[in-house]
């Protein structure tokens, strides 16, 4: 009771794009009464019997919903065992406290004396505990819970136990970051860990050749897990590993750059390049669990900070909040989130997670035609943001400030046969993600205009 489940119960299900059912206020419409009422009547025995059935029949719909479940429901046996079956379920925190400040004072049957409220809390923490997939306070923390992304302070230390399973692990990680943060890794799977793998850093790690070559040195069974600790090549490059090994193996990134906890991790989407072009061989292919751990970010060097705010800034443009102004941990909670929430959406990208490739269209073509060397993609996607928002007709004050980003020199043909071999072209027709005022958009535009606008991000 108090939690605050109707009201980001609501919430939840738009950034999900699932319905809502607020399970007491169902139960009091077939029952025709308030459940205050009904609990005096009839008692609460026969409440729970009611509450029983109605949570099992919405448990059991074909469709997937957000359900606010009533306070006392997880008391039920077979309410629990339905839980452990068919849902996954957040329990939202709240210190009895609040509550009791929040419950007290109305008509709740069961809010009317404070040291009973608190002796039914303690009564029930343990039923929570035992049926919660998942713990949060907000809606940012229920939809990464539901995307399996753990944003967390030390979560690299819990690694070991933040890796769904039992089975043998194999380790992925570049030489950089496996100096600094391979050995913490290594410890904290412990004896599950079965072998560890090097991938060169950046981009070259998304070379068909690494894939290969992880490929032939895995010897996981269908019950192992590759762990990618590192970058978003890193991750990139393992998860499409993962998803082609064995027809598919569990896999966890752990990112610990800033483009990599924001972005590149969250998802589900996996892939190496070609010398045509970026990510044009991959697979959707979700990862049983992202652990992200924002305490990896100290160590990063102040220009891959830089690297990852481009995609920050994105993030903030498209959640129409300016996400790049809060401080470190909470700026990579909510970008996540934001990220996580779309995809959850739309998971295999066929229609409204487009808007996450605002400014990469110009971005890809960009590091393409650069031969990925000499052209960030912090810089790529802050010139592409600079594109998009010229072509939506707006300002572009925030990336200038924010990013500024400069004109890069790269072959311009070599750039404009990259950019059209898009993903997101039809019928040979661009589609450019553009900024509307009432939200983004996908758009074809002539060539000539397109053509214009990314001139304008080469150096003359």
């Amino acid at each position: 009771m108090g939690a605050g489940k109707s009201t980001l119960g609501p919430e939840v299900a738009e950034r999900l794009g699932r319905p809502f059912i607020d399970l007491d206020r169902d139960l009091e419409q077939d029952l025709g009464t308030t459940i205050p009422e009904f609990f005096e009547r009839r008692g609460e025995a026969e409440f729970r019997l009611q509450e029983e059935g109605h949570a099992i029949a919405t448990l059991r719909l074909p469709d997937p919903a957000v359900i606010a479940l009533g306070g006392g429901a997880v008391q039920t046996p077979s309410i629990r065992h339905e839980l452990r079956d068919r849902a996954f379920t957040v329990l939202l925190e709240v210190d009895p406290d609040t509550a009791w400040q929040r419950s007290a004072g109305g008509d709740r049957p069961l809010a009317r004396d404070e040291s009973e409220f608190h002796a039914l809390y303690e009564r029930r923490r343990e039923l929570y505990d035992e049926v919660a997939d998942a713990h949060g306070y907000d809606t940012d923390d229920i939809v990464l819970a539901a995307a399996g992304v753990d944003v967390h302070a030390g979560t690299l230390e819990r690694l070991g136990l933040l890796v769904p399973g039992e089975g043998a692990v194999a380790l992925v990680c570049d030489p950089h970051v496996g100096g600094i943060h391979g050995a913490a890794a290594q410890v904290a799977l412990g004896p599950r860990l079965a072998s560890v793998h090097a991938v060169p850093e950046g981009e070259g790690a998304k070379a068909a050749g690494v894939a290969e070559r992880l490929w032939s040195e895995l010897r996981l069974d269908r019950d192992g897990t590759i762990v990618a600790v590192g970058g978003g090549s890193t991750t990139d490059v393992v998860g499409f590993v993962a998803a082609t090994y064995l027809r598919g193996l569990s896999w966890v990134p752990v990112p610990t750059t800033l483009v990599g906890q924001v972005d590149a991790a969250v998802g589900g989407k996996t892939a190496i390049d070609l010398p045509q072009g970026k990510n044009l061989v991959g697979a959707f292919h979700w990862p049983v669990r992202a652990v992200v751990d924002p305490v990896t970010l100290e160590t990063l060097p102040e220009n891959e900070r830089a690297e990852g705010m481009a995609e920050v800034v994105k993030a903030g443009l498209l959640a129409g909040e300016p996400l790049w102004e809060l401080p470190a941990p909470e700026l990579v909670r909510r970008c996540a989130a934001f990220k996580a929430g779309v995809c959850l959406r739309d998971p295999y990208d066929g229609g409204e997670r487009a808007m996450l490739n605002l400014g990469h269209t110009f971005a890809h073509a960009l590091e393409a035609a650069a031969g990925y060397e000499g052209v960030t993609h912090g810089q790529a996607v802050g010139l592409g943001l600079l594109a998009a928002l010229r072509l939506s007709g707006r300002e572009t004050e925030v990336v200038d400030e924010v990013l500024a980003p400069k004109p890069v020199r790269v072959d311009r043909e070599r750039a404009w046969s990259a950019l059209r071999r898009d993903k997101k072209a039809r019928a040979g027709k661009l589609r450019l993600v553009l900024l509307r005022e009432d939200g983004p958009v996908l758009e074809s535009r002539p060539e000539a205009e397109v053509r214009a606008a990314l001139d304008e991000l080469i150096a003359k």
